[in-house]
């Protein structure tokens, strides 16, 4: 899975054509499914750390808190995050999370 925003076959969208995902400071899960979430969550935050983008705002929903708790563990190994936390309620509350991206070290060469 690509940032670039490759999406499965669904009745609603028959091709798997890619389809434009915008680079932004928020990352909206709905759409996708839960298998999906690991690599774009990789692409995306790294797509995001190459920029400039500091923070990441990720809408997993409230729901059952599954999918929280899978986006989670996935930041908690993650070397691209300094750390994250559930928004503040104005922002989404317990249905998103606010991640601060690792600083990026120039390149020496």
């Amino acid at each position: 899975m690509k940032a670039t925003g490759d999406f499965p076959p669904t009745p609603d969208r028959p091709s798997a054509a890619p389809v434009p995902l915008p680079i932004t400071d928020e990352l909206d899960l709905h759409t996708f499914l839960p298998a999906e979430v690991g690599d774009l969550l990789g692409d995306y935050l790294a797509a995001c750390a190459a920029r400039g983008i500091p923070t990441v705002r990720i809408i997993h929903g409230k729901g059952t808190g599954a999918l929280r708790e899978q986006v989670h563990a996935w930041l908690r190994r993650s070397p691209l995050v300094e750390s994250f936390a559930l928004c503040e309620a104005g922002s989404g509350g317990w249905g998103a999370t606010r991640v601060v991206l690792a600083k990026v070290s120039p390149d020496p060469r």
